[in-house]
């Protein structure tokens, strides 16, 4: 079968290169506009030329999203920041434009078809796109690539895989949060807060917890319960095809894409090492990949999720695809920091994230796949100081620690779960 491309998102240069560094095909990014995910950190044109430069490196393409609906007040800019991603260079002088760029509105589309001819085009899920003449459309266009709306069971995207070019590529999601709506059309947000989800600023009230009030009895709320689970009635759980990657493959989808641009560099490196761990481990067996099942599901549980469902991918989610009891993110772990470099003595230079302290067992997380307990000998800070404990976050520290770690290593700590025993 055809290696598929693994997709990962990235929100800031640090986790762009942990993407890179744990196992991406391909990278997609925002910049600073014109983005679905305004309230990440996005980046800016300086960050973004070393980023593509570090993935093109390393091998590694880059996209860059510009899916917003726009409005006429978007356009003139919208040319502009499409001739700068044209132009991208590094501080050296070396060009590196974007790979392709993602868009989901037609005004957008041919401008930057006209402004930029020579990078790829590729359609957002913003877009819709859920049947092959839509896909005919907008090959006809000039897109290269369609990314499937998230309502399409594998049925359907199989039967699109015959009905379009073969050089043309099918993008799916296979990891990552779900809308309750059709995907980028709920307008609660805009309705609630004026912040418009088509624009890059959703506020997620599909998360919050609802009552109900009857018209004639303001200010008396009554509690909604599905089943006696709780309240949060359009809180979806997660979507994850671990454990159906040869279905995946089968139905011909080209990129396998994870959601999450606004998620940390634990979260990005532990959906990366698996995914890409349990696609190689398919390709050159099923039986491989059966038999890795286990340590796939360990180490997915060790960056942030809900539950987990397959989504549309084999029919219509019912009941059991909603969480009713809690709108809270579960993980076995906690991301301690990036090693950025060592040093002679053996020491690693992070920047802390989360408190730990001098004697602690923690986890050194490697792209391989591997996992290196140790023990946290000792930490100083960058002037020297021994510390007992790290409680500030963002904190440069070197520590010393009783195995190993080399630069582009993760670290975190392991939380046990509670037994019954």
């Amino acid at each position: 079968m055809k290696k598929p491309e693994l997709l990962i998102p990235a929100g800031s240069l640090e986790v762009l290169k942990t993407a890179v560094n744990f196992g991406a095909d391909a990278v997609y990014i925002g910049g600073e506009a014109f983005g679905l995910r305004a309230k990440a950190k996005n980046f800016s044109p300086e960050d973004m030329a070393e980023g593509i430069a570090y993935a093109h490196d390393r091998g590694v393409k880059v996209y860059v999203t510009a899916n917003i609906l726009a409005h006429n007040g978007d356009l003139e800019a919208a040319s502009d920041y499409f001739m700068e991603l044209k132009h991208l260079k590094t501080k050296d002088g070396r060009p590196v434009p974007p790979d392709a760029l993602i868009i989901s509105d037609p005004g957008l589309f041919m401008i930057a078809k006209r402004v930029c001819p020579e990078i790829e085009l590729h359609i957002s899920t913003q877009a819709n796109s859920t049947n092959y003449e839509t896909w005919l459309f907008w090959w006809n266009l000039g897109a290269k690539r369609v990314v499937s709306a998230r309502e399409l069971s594998l049925a359907e995207l199989k039967k699109i895989r015959s009905h379009i070019p073969s050089d043309m590529e099918i993008e799916s999601f296979v990891h990552g949060a779900m809308c309750i709506s059709y995907s980028g059309r709920c307008l609660l947000s805009n309705y609630f807060t004026g912040r418009d989800a088509n624009r890059g600023a959703c506020t997620h009230p599909c998360r919050w917890k609802y009552a109900v009030m009857e018209e004639s009895r303001p200010g008396e709320y009554l509690p909604v319960y599905e089943n006696e689970r709780g309240t949060f009635i359009f809180n979806s759980k997660d979507l994850c095809m671990l454990e159906h990657i040869p279905d995946l493959l089968d139905a011909g989808i080209d990129s396998f894409k994870i959601e999450g641009r606004m998620k940390t560099a634990l979260y990005v490196a532990t959906v990366a090492r698996t995914y890409r761990k349990a696609i190689d481990d398919c390709l050159e067996s099923e039986e491989k990949y059966r038999a890795n099942m286990d340590w796939y599901h360990r180490e997915i549980s060790r960056c942030t999720y809900r539950q987990f469902t397959t989504g549309f991918y084999y029919g219509k989610p019912n009941e059991e695809s909603q969480i009713y009891d809690s709108n809270t993110y579960q993980s076995d772990a906690v991301y301690l920091g990036t090693v950025y470099e060592t040093d002679h003595k053996g020491r690693a230079r992070i920047e802390q994230r989360n408190k730990f302290c001098v004697g602690d067992v923690i986890e050194i997380m490697k792209p391989d796949g591997r996992n290196v307990a140790c023990q946290v000998l000792q930490i100083q800070d960058d002037q020297g100081e021994k510390m007992e404990s790290a409680p500030h976050p963002k904190q440069e520290l070197w520590l010393t620690l009783s195995e190993a770690a080399e630069t582009g290593d993760l670290l975190r700590t392991i939380v046990e779960k509670e037994t019954d025993e």
